[in-house]
C-alpha cells in the first residue's frame, strides 16, 4: 500500500505533468492539452513507480517499452520526459515547431518513441509484437505497457489486437484504458460505461480490473495486480475526465485539440498549483546481463532451381526463407492463415518457435511484424496481395515509424485464374511504390526470387516482394546476381527497335511476343524491370536511345500507378529526365482496364490484352508509325 508521503508525490507529479501539457501546447498554438490532462495521474503512478526503463540507454533490451495508442496525447509522453530528465524545458516548449523533436504526435525521431501513433487503433495491435518478442523470442520478463484512448475502442484492429494476445498468452502486455468520455466530437459511444469494457475485455480471455482514474491508490494496486498477473493480458480500465484538475476544462466537449490562449492557460495552471520543476528517479531494469550464447546458425545455402524447370515464385519465396531461417536467427515470420499457398509454411514447419500464425488479420499481422522489428528481429510477413490493402494504413503508419518491415504478397494479377477479382491485387505495386522509402519487388522467376528474398532481410523500410501463383519457367541460372535498384536486359542486339519493359509473369509474355516478332524480321530488346522501386533508371535510358524512343511497357496490375507508371516517373518525374539530343518517347502501356472476371490465367492475360498477343501488336504499330514496316 502507497504511502501518505508516495501518494502526495505523486499527485504534484500528475499537476506537473497537467501543467507541462498545458503550457507547452499553449506555446505550439496547437495540440491536445485536454486529452493528456485525463491520463495525467495514470502515468505519473506508471513513471514514478511501475516503469522499469534507462533513459540514458533506449537500446537496453531489459527496458519496458510504454506505447501511446492515443498518439494525440503526445504532450503527456513529452512531460513524462521532462519529468525523467530525459529532455530539458526548452525542448518541451518546442513542441510541434519546425525542426523540433516533439512532433504533434510521436515518431521514432525520439530514441525513446519505439513506433509512430496518431492513427488510433495501431498501438495495442503494434504492442502485441513488441509482446510476442518479449515472451517468446527474447525471453526476458519486461512489460509492453499501452495507454488506450476510448474513441479507439471503435477501431476493428484493437480487438484483432485483443484476441491475438490472449490466442499467444501475452501476461507481459498491460493495457491501459483511459475512459474519458469524450471524443473529438462529443461523447463516445459507450461513454464512462466502463462495465461493458470490462466485460468485453474479460470475455476476450483478459483480466480486466476497472478503476477510478483519478485514483492514485486505485491505480497503484491496479498496477500491482497487473504486475504480479502471470496467466494472461490486463486491461485496467479507467474512468476519468478530460481535462482534468481545471473547472472550464473538465468534462466539457468542445476543447478536443485546442490549445488554451496564453491568458486562459495562465489561470488553469494556477489552479493546478503553478509550474513544478519535478525530476524523478525512473527506476532502472534490474536483471543480470545474460552471458552472451552463441546460435549455431549456418551459411545461407539458397535454393537452386534449373534452367527450364517450371517453378511458382511463391514457392521460391517459401524454399529460401527457409533457408534464411537456418543463417539468420534473427529472421522470424507471420501469415495471414494462408501460409500453404504463400509457402510460408516452409519456414514454419522448420522454425515454429520463429513463426506467428496471425490467421485472417492482416492489421494485426502487419502491427506485429513493426512490434517485432521494434526488438531487432527481421519480420516476413506475407499474404494473398490483395488481403494487404486491408492493412494499408497501419503499412503507411509503419513507414512513419521507420520500421523495417518485409511484406510479401502474392496471387497478383489477373493471372491468378479462376479465383476471380476479390482475390486479385491489382493496386499493390502502386499502393507500395506510393509508401515513403519503400522498396517494390517483383520477380518472374524462382532463382531471382530466391536471390531477392536473401537481399530483402537487411534493407531498411518498408519492403514488398510480389509473388506469382502459377508456375513460371526458370529463365536465370542460379548464379546470377540481382541488385535492388537493378533490371535484367534479357534480349538485346544493336537492331533493336521497341525495347519492352516487363516485370513478373509478363516477362514470359513478353518472351514469347520476341520469338514470334523475330520471325518476322522485327527485333525487340527485353528487359526484366524486377526492381520497381527503385527502377533501372539507367537501363531505361539507353533502351529509350536505342530505340529512338519506342518502349512499350507491360503489366498484369491496374494501369494506374504500377509498372509503367514507375518508368515513365525514370523519365520525368522526380525531374532526371535524360538530356540527349530531341528524342520523343513513344510509349504504350499495356495493362488491365476492365474488371476481370474467371477464368483461366491464359484467358484472362488475353482479355486484359497484356499477353504475348497484346505485346506483338504493339509492336507492330510502333514499328509502323516509324514507318520500319519491312518490305516484301
Amino acid at each position: 500500500m502507497a504511502t501518505v508521503e508516495q501518494l502526495q508525490a505523486w499527485h504534484e507529479l500528475a499537476q506537473q505533468l497537467r501543467v507541462d501539457s498545458i503550457r507547452a501546447t499553449t506555446a505550439a498554438g496547437s495540440g491536445h492539452p485536454t486529452s493528456s490532462m485525463s491520463a495525467a495521474d495514470l502515468m505519473a503512478v506508471l513513471l514514478a513507480k511501475y516503469f522499469r526503463y534507462d533513459f540514458s540507454n533506449p537500446h537496453d533490451r531489459h527496458n519496458d517499452r510504454l506505447i501511446f495508442s492515443k498518439g494525440h496525447a503526445a504532450p503527456l509522453l513529452y512531460a513524462m520526459y521532462r519529468a525523467a530528465g530525459a529532455i530539458d524545458d526548452r525542448e518541451l516548449m518546442s513542441l510541434r515547431q519546425y525542426g523540433s523533436r516533439l512532433e504533434g504526435h510521436p515518431t521514432p525521431v525520439l530514441p525513446w518513441v519505439d513506433v509512430a501513433t496518431g492513427s488510433l487503433g495501431q498501438g495495442l495491435p503494434i504492442a502485441v509484437g513488441v509482446a510476442l518478442a518479449g515472451e517468446y523470442l527474447d525471453n526476458l520478463p519486461y512489460h509492453t505497457w499501452v495507454l488506450l484512448g476510448d474513441s479507439e475502442m471503435a477501431e476493428g484492429s484493437i480487438w484483432e489486437a485483443f484476441e491475438h494476445a490472449t490466442h499467444y498468452k501475452l501476461a507481459n502486455l498491460i493495457a491501459v484504458l483511459d475512459v474519458n468520455r469524450l471524443g473529438q466530437r462529443g461523447q463516445t459511444m459507450l461513454g464512462w460505461n466502463t462495465h461493458v469494457y470490462r466485460d468485453r475485455a474479460q470475455a476476450f480471455g483478459w483480466k480486466a480490473i476497472e478503476i477510478d482514474g483519478h485514483n492514485l491508490e486505485e491505480i497503484d494496486q491496479a498496477y500491482a495486480e497487473a504486475v504480479d498477473n502471470l496467466d494472461c493480458p490486463t486491461l485496467i480500465v479507467a474512468r476519468t475526465k478530460k481535462g482534468k484538475g481545471v473547472a472550464h476544462l473538465e468534462d466539457i466537449g468542445g476543447w478536443h485539440g485546442k490549445a488554451l490562449k496564453p491568458d486562459d492557460a495562465k489561470n488553469a495552471i494556477a489552479e493546478l498549483g503553478g509550474e513544478r520543476q519535478i525530476i524523478i528517479q525512473v527506476e532502472k531494469p534490474n536483471f543480470p546481463t545474460e552471458t552472451a550464447t552463441t546460435n549455431h546458425s549456418q551459411v545461407l545455402q539458397l535454393p537452386v532451381y534449373q534452367e527450364g524447370d517450371s517453378v511458382a515464385t511463391r514457392k521460391a519465396y517459401g524454399d529460401a526463407l527457409q533457408a534464411l531461417g537456418a543463417s539468420r536467427f534473427d529472421v522470424v515470420a507471420l501469415d495471414g492463415e494462408v501460409s500453404n499457398s504463400t509457402y510460408a509454411e516452409e519456414f514454419a514447419k522448420a522454425y515454429p518457435d520463429r513463426y506467428f500464425e496471425m490467421y485472417i488479420a492482416e492489421q494485426q499481422m502487419v502491427a506485429a511484424a513493426v512490434g517485432l522489428q521494434v526488438r531487432q528481429y527481421k519480420p516476413f510477413a506475407s499474404t494473398f496481395a490483395a488481403f494487404l490493402s486491408r492493412a494499408y494504413d497501419f503499412i503507411r503508419m509503419a513507414a512513419i515509424s521507420r520500421a523495417n518491415i518485409k511484406l510479401v504478397g502474392s496471387h497478383a494479377g489477373v493471372s491468378i485464374g479462376q479465383d476471380g477479382p476479390s482475390q486479385m491485387a491489382l493496386e499493390d505495386l502502386a499502393s507500395l511504390r506510393a509508401v515513403w522509402n519503400s522498396t517494390v519487388l517483383y520477380p518472374c522467376d524462382a532463382n531471382q526470387t530466391a536471390k531477392l528474398v536473401a537481399e530483402m532481410v537487411d534493407l531498411d523500410g518498408i519492403v514488398y516482394l510480389r509473388t506469382t501463383r502459377e508456375s513460371t519457367p526458370v529463365l536465370y541460372p542460379a548464379d546470377e546476381d540481382f541488385a535492388v535498384g537493378g533490371s535484367k536486359v534479357v534480349r538485346s542486339s544493336d537492331r533493336d527497335r521497341v525495347a519492352v519493359i516487363a516485370a513478373g509473369i509478363t516477362v514470359h509474355e513478353a518472351l514469347k511476343a520476341y520469338d514470334r516478332l523475330k520471325q518476322e524480321d522485327i527485333i525487340v530488346r527485353i528487359i526484366d524491370a524486377y526492381s520497381v522501386k527503385p527502377i533501372d533508371a539507367a537501363t531505361l535510358h539507353q533502351a529509350a536511345r536505342d530505340t529512338d524512343g519506342n518502349l512499350i511497357v507491360v503489366e498484369d496490375h491496374w494501369s494506374e500507378g504500377g509498372l509503367g507508371a514507375a518508368v515513365l516517373d525514370a523519365f520525368v518525374g522526380t525531374g532526371t529526365a535524360p538530356s540527349y539530343g530531341e528524342l520523343q518517347l513513344n510509349f504504350i502501356k499495356l495493362a488491365v482496364q476492365n474488371m476481370p472476371g474467371s477464368g483461366t490465367p491464359e484467358e484472362l492475360l488475353h482479355a486484359a490484352k497484356i499477353d504475348a498477343d497484346a505485346i506483338v501488336e504493339a509492336v507492330r504499330s510502333l514499328v509502323k508509325q516509324a514507318a520500319w514496316v519491312p518490305t516484301e
